[in-house]
């Protein structure tokens, strides 16, 4: 579709009176648009992830813990604070291009970069350290040795997620996120192939897993290079400029607010694995519920291709100055995500153990998944509600008073529930699950009521305020 025919069908004038079904059909048109591309990478990166797993799990148990140990605690730790970082991208993206002011985009784009790298070299002591960090809060010392041998080879990984995250969110506010669906298409074919080659082929067991990780990771970064530098988005990208590093502190404000908000949802799921490597047979424990949450992970990305769609809608057309249209692309949003939700609740109960031996031999790990799958059921019904409501938020700037929200649900309500029934019921795994859901329930409940309450008038109002402040000159 050419930019006249995207631009035509995001600024798309929606009718207050008129035929409610062609209403809803060109708002889905419009979702679609940007939660299909969204989808399908997102499934696909963070498949290279499970798979890595995969293939990590039938070289050892041991591995396969530790590798659960990083990827769920260091590397969401990192991964928290950088897509955090990175969202306000979206919002200041999505804005902008709803108000027309695309070559201001580019610069968005180039902040966020300068923003996300000082920031991850930062971090980077978290993975160098990996061993000593997991001993220090008490984990199993061979499965802190090799979670902190993994951890090594995660570090040119992470590097990725400074473009890669930033950039998906500069393209799909502009509708050409398409590119990245293919992009990331290709990434997990190619991620399965070399590994194949140097798990077996080569016989390079945790090594060449990772090796093939990062390779192929770094091959959707490059080929996001060549997609915009190459002339793929004229009006959104004029090239480097000094401009990117004027204006820095109010861009980093705004990326902090919205680290903050994702990092304490991203990481009180680790903070649940950390809980789970204190139960007894440590290794069962992690294992078990690292699966399990990878597989609500990667159904997660799915539901992740909606939070976009609810960023860009939301963004867009506050950014055009649409009030009425924000409330109506909310409620087709959140339908749609939450019927595809059901379906995988369906899912999940229907496979069961079937699952496990995805990723393990081990009997006790399959008995022990199949045991959760109906509390990882209820975890990918709620999937289809709050990432939605979580990307309304950012596509109107409101991370700060959500990162409140998810402040007491997760951490006032549903870590202290999942470490007392957990450790002082017989409901062991099984109790910190239940624990989860509490926290992301009231969490949910909170950001529809604080939806509804929204005057996204007033909204509106503070878009057209930042933007004007954030506005730079093409020729500036």
């Amino acid at each position: 579709m050419d930019d006249g025919m995207e631009t035509k069908l995001l600024r798309h004038e929606e009718e207050e009176e008129g035929d409610l079904t062609l209403r809803i059909w060109n708002e889905s048109k419009m979702i679609w648009r940007v939660a299909m591309p969204s989808i399908i990478s997102r499934v696909s990166a963070f498949g290279t992830i499970v798979v890595t797993q995969s293939f990590i799990g039938h070289v050892s148990e041991i591995d396969l813990a530790g590798y659960a140990l990083v990827q769920t605690l260091s590397v969401r730790f990192i991964m928290g604070i950088l897509l955090g970082m990175s969202s306000a991208t979206e919002t200041l993206c999505g804005q902008s291009f709803g108000a027309g002011q695309h070559h201001m985009m580019g610069i968005h784009l180039q902040r966020s970069w300068i923003v996300d790298l000082i920031t991850l070299t930062l971090l980077l002591p978290i993975l160098i350290f990996g061993t000593q960090i997991f001993k220090l809060v008490g984990e199993d010392e061979s499965i802190a040795n090799s979670g902190g041998y993994i951890s090594f080879w995660f570090i040119p990984f992470v590097y990725n997620y400074v473009f890669s995250l930033t950039i998906q969110m500069y393209l799909q506010a502009q509708l050409k996120n398409m590119i990245i669906a293919w992009l990331s298409s290709f990434q997990f074919v190619i991620h399965i192939l070399l590994s194949v080659l140097f798990v077996y082929k080569l016989n390079m067991g945790v090594s060449g897993g990772m090796i093939a990780l990062s390779m192929s990771s770094w091959f959707l970064v490059i080929g996001e290079f060549i997609y915009i530098f190459g002339g793929w988005c004229p009006d959104s990208w004029k090239g480097f400029t000094i401009a990117a590093f004027k204006d820095l502190v109010p861009v980093i404000k705004l990326s902090i607010s919205s680290g903050i908000m994702l990092c304490l949802e991203l990481w009180y799921y680790a903070v649940l694995v950390l809980l789970a490597g204190y139960m007894p047979n440590a290794e069962v424990a992690i294992s078990a519920f690292s699966i399990c949450l990878n597989i609500n992970s990667w159904e997660f990305m799915i539901s992740l291709g909606f939070y976009g769609a609810g960023c860009v809608r939301v963004a867009n057309e506050i950014g055009r100055g649409n009030a009425k249209a924000v409330k109506f692309s909310i409620k087709v949003l959140l339908v749609t995500s939450g019927v595809i939700g059901a379906i995988f609740f369906v899912l999940c109960l229907v496979f069961r153990k079937n699952i496990a031996h995805m990723f393990t031999n081990d009997e006790r790990v399959a008995d022990t998944v199949s045991d959760l799958s109906l509390l990882l059921s209820f975890s990918v019904l709620l999937n289809g509600i709050y990432p939605v409501l979580s990307g309304v938020a950012i596509g109107a700037g409101m991370q700060a008073t959500v990162a409140i929200v998810n402040l007491v649900c997760f951490y006032v309500i549903g870590l202290p529930l999942g470490a007392f029934l957990g450790y002082f019921t017989s409901l062991d795994v099984k109790g910190i699950w239940i624990g989860m859901i509490g926290g992301i329930l009231s969490q949910t409940i909170t950001l529809i009521y604080m939806t509804w309450r929204t005057n996204w008038d007033d909204e509106v109002k503070k878009a057209t305020e930042r933007l004007t402040r954030f506005y730079l000159k093409s020729n500036e």
